[in-house]
């Protein structure tokens, strides 16, 4: 990688509902926040990537590249992604060939305005053949669970103690997001009995889900050379990208107990970054439910597929918060996660992202984790149920 990509700034809105504010005023708030963070102005911008999944339909707004323009009264290159980790590839790529130095990746969604209008479009995104099948979003989760107990043979305590380990990764990701000032459930705790009792006979409850969000992220990216010309000390470098797809229709993949895309786009990212999952200390996962943290831990290699709920069992019952694997001691989703911390689809990986930077700067606050100078974090996002899967790898940056 010829032009090291090194974060130096970031910002974000609370996660929640925000009925009272235009998108413009979300991403704006964001926006300054990072710039402000990174200690630069608008003009210093080379270009800008921003993410929204439902911005037009949801808010009627036309080019979201105009109002971008009018808000940082700039004239510079502005794209737009769907997901937030799809505009930060894209700006990697054009800051690694040399195009770009300096580049604002923005991500923003209001879904709470329009939900039951965008709720169909929402399941297209996923699956369109569970839409015209009549399945809820919620479907596709719970297929996936009762693929991964047939294919792992789980039944009697085994079946409990899968279903007891989901519940305990929402009551971890509510205690970290209880400590996080900008999450959709700042200061709420759940215990795993009340995970459990919401599922009221159905295999997945209200708990297991991460909400309907609306908010904002912003992160600041630049060249090394730039990071250093312009005088920054410290950041995050992103050393390692990797992304990968899979097929639509989830019936139709080659494995219905996991994600193929992660799988690989775990793989690439590590290789890339030459760093192994053992040096992995930090994880920002995707749980869009319970399962996909669990999924997740398995599919990037932290355990072999079918024993992920027996690691989670142990830690817990032993008052960690952390997922221990062999002698590691991974911490995830310390943000909250998407369970907690809210799940705005745009600006979600950047919430992510935002976290990693915070942790390995040292400035997470109440919730900040011990980090080492060997120390690593991943993130992983979707977009779809592992349509598109992207993960990356950051490390701390100085000199």
């Amino acid at each position: 990688m010829s032009n090291k990509v090194v974060i130096i700034g970031c910002g974000r809105t609370p996660f929640g509902e925000h009925y009272e504010k235009d998108p413009e005023e979300l991403i704006e708030q964001a926006g300054l926040k990072a710039l402000e963070s990174a200690g630069i102005e608008r003009k210093d911008l080379d270009a800008a990537m921003i993410s929204n999944y439902f911005l037009q339909l949801t808010n009627k707004i036309g080019l979201e590249e105009g109002f971008l323009s009018e808000i940082l009264d700039l004239h510079i290159p502005i794209e737009t992604a769907r997901s937030f980790n799809s505009a930060v590839n894209y700006a990697c790529n054009a800051i690694e060939a040399g195009k770009y130095k300096i580049v604002l990746v923005g991500g923003i969604e209001k879904m709470n305005d329009r939900l039951d209008k965008i709720r169909d479009d929402i399941m297209m995104l996923m699956d369109s053949w569970s839409y015209y099948a009549g399945g809820s979003m919620e479907a596709h989760h719970e297929l996936m669970l009762r693929e991964y107990i047939k294919k792992h043979g789980l039944r009697g305590s085994d079946l409990e103690g899968l279903m007891k380990a989901l519940a305990y990764i929402s009551h971890k990701n509510h205690e970290y997001g209880s400590k996080n000032q900008d999450a959709q459930f700042y200061r709420v705790k759940v215990d795993v009995e009340t995970v459990i009792k919401a599922r009221a006979g159905k295999i997945l409850g209200l708990y297991d889900y991460a909400p309907i969000s609306d908010g904002a992220t912003a992160i600041i990216l630049a060249s090394e050379e730039k990071a250093k010309e312009i005088g920054v000390k410290r950041g995050v470098s992103i050393l390692g990208r990797g992304v990968a797809t899979d097929y639509l229709s989830y019936p139709s993949r080659e494995d219905l107990a996991g994600f193929k895309s992660t799988r690989i786009a775990a793989r690439k990212a590590m290789e890339e970054a030459k760093v192994g999952i053992e040096r992995i200390k930090l994880m920002e996962l995707y749980d869009q439910s319970t399962l996909m943290e669990l999924i997740a831990l398995e599919d990037i290699g932290v355990y072999s597929p079918g024993t992920a709920w027996k690691a989670i069992i142990e830690g817990m019952e032993n008052k960690r918060y952390t997922y221990k694997a062999g002698e590691i001691e991974i911490y995830a989703n310390t943000n909250g996660g998407l369970k907690a911390d809210g799940n705005p689809y745009g600006a979600t990986g950047g919430a992510q992202i935002i976290e990693i930077y915070l942790q390995l700067m040292g400035k997470a606050g109440d919730r900040q984790i011990p980090i080492g100078d060997g120390d690593y974090a991943l993130n992983v996002e979707h977009e779809g149920f592992g349509t598109k899967t992207y993960v990356n790898i950051f490390g701390r940056w100085e000199w």
